[in-house]
């Protein structure tokens, strides 16, 4: 047990000095905080740890984080530059992290230590993948570098890009998980996890971004449409069900990753509500160079967690009178996406204080929920009122929607806001992820430990 304190007291003693010179200072710190990874691997399993161990733990941890956080205030505009030869070169979310655990090894975890901690119940990870929560903080909190990062995210996936002639020939992709269908004048993603109600999780994650990236760049349609499939849960066997937001029971066996977040926030999430970047022309509103169409969501049984955050992207939301939204983010111990910036535009503060940190639930056909769906009907008719609404927005044509679209947005929430917003979120979801409020959360109020992954 000593051998343990005095390696991690020695280790604390060791933390080097800023020097101000990028290359000295990744050096030095690069050792600092290898070891301390390596003093992590030492220790026996989390639950198997004594408490001087847990203690040594939380020292480490502690001591690397406050570390990084002092290098990469100072350093964050020489990593990135690194990292993208100067910001020539966009590199996303999962790239940046991994290729900056090369770049200035211990300044984020590894490719192969994320993967060896996500063999791991969630209440036995040790919580490095905050490292790379406290490394997007700080690119995303400079402008320079956070402008050039949501430009990154923005831009269509290279699989996208691969599949899009098939789409525009076939007019249906289907990626398992998720599928786009051109029906008329829209293109309509469906969101396909029937087993968990629709929700979100890793094997999801890249099927929805890719399904979003070929209707929003098809030139045979004029509209984007989100939809829920059909699911085989015995209490809504072959109905339609929207999205019950990121799946609980994978995230309390430590099956999502903390890069799920900042991959579905700044992808695919960003682009319904900001469209598709172009490598040669800024993101930003105010040069209009973004590729985009109106998005419209169907939405039948309920909108959970993830599932609402959606509806605050879309530009009207069709809703079936039996159904209701949910934030329950709090009762799961997590930020409940861009909601937090977004859902008081639609509900005013206080009721989007209500939803978020107390979990009010707004049933669609209410006051209060009409002031998120723009329209309700019974649940039988929602493919014709589906029908109806794409119509309605097509009929005439939709050449101003993308300048209404920015226009809208340069005033509720321009690009520089949400670099602004990630930067915070990249952080504090971190520390929510690997808090043990999480799992006492889940245990507590999803009945966790006892469903089957």
């Amino acid at each position: 047990m000593q051998v343990v304190t005095d390696a991690a007291t020695s280790w604390t003693a060791a933390r080097p000095e800023l020097t101000g010179e990028f290359q000295r200072d990744a050096e030095a710190h690069s050792r600092f905080w290898l070891k301390g990874y390596a003093l992590l691997e030492a220790l026996p399993e989390k639950a198997k740890r004594i408490a001087e161990q847990a203690r040594a733990t939380e020292t480490i941890l502690r001591v690397g984080r406050e570390s990084r956080e002092a290098f990469m205030l100072r350093h964050a505009p020489a990593v990135y530059a690194s990292l993208t030869k100067d910001q020539t070169k966009f590199v996303r979310a999962d790239v940046l992290a991994y290729e900056a655990a090369a770049l200035v090894p211990g300044l984020v975890p590894t490719r192969q230590q994320v993967y060896a901690q996500g063999e791991r119940m969630q209440s036995q990870k040790d919580g490095i993948e905050v490292d790379q929560g406290i490394f997007f903080a700080h690119i995303l909190a400079r402008f320079d570098t956070g402008t050039h990062f949501c430009h990154a995210m923005l831009l269509p996936r290279a699989e996208s890009l691969a599949r899009l002639d098939e789409f525009v020939g076939r007019g249906a992709i289907d990626l398992g998980t998720a599928a786009v269908v051109r029906q008329g004048k829209a293109a309509t993603v469906s969101m396909r996890n029937p087993r968990y109600l629709n929700a979100e999780d890793e094997a999801t994650l890249q099927q929805t971004e890719i399904c979003v990236d070929l209707a929003i760049l098809d030139p045979k349609s004029e509209l984007c449409a989100l939809r829920g499939d059909t699911v085989d849960n015995p209490k809504y066997a072959g109905k339609r069900v929207f999205s019950t937001g990121i799946n609980l029971t994978h995230i309390y066996n430590g099956k999502i990753s903390y890069l799920w977040y900042v991959t579905r926030e700044m992808g695919f999430v960003n682009k319904m509500f900001r469209g598709l970047a172009r490598p040669d022309a800024n993101p930003d509103e105010v040069y209009g160079g973004t590729v985009e169409k109106p998005w419209v969501a169907a939405v039948e049984h309920f909108a959970i967690g993830g599932g609402c955050q959606y509806l605050l992207a879309m530009d009207y939301v069709v809703a079936a009178s039996n159904a209701y939204m949910t934030l329950p983010a709090r009762k799961e111990g997590i930020i409940p996406g861009a909601a937090n910036m977004r859902m008081w535009r639609f509900t005013g503060d206080r009721i989007a204080r209500q939803a978020i940190l107390s979990g009010r639930r707004l049933d669609c056909d209410t006051p209060e929920g009409r002031m998120i769906c723009d329209e309700i009907v019974p649940p039988e008719e929602m493919d014709a009122a589906l029908e109806r609404v794409i119509a309605s927005f097509t009929d005439s044509g939709v050449v101003s929607a993308a300048g209404n679209r920015r226009a809208i947005r340069v005033a509720q929430e321009p690009l520089d806001q949400f670099r602004r917003y990630m930067a915070v979120y990249a952080r504090e979801q971190a520390y929510c992820h690997f808090s043990p409020a999480l799992i006492g959360n889940l245990e507590k109020h999803w009945n966790a430990a006892s469903r089957k992954p």
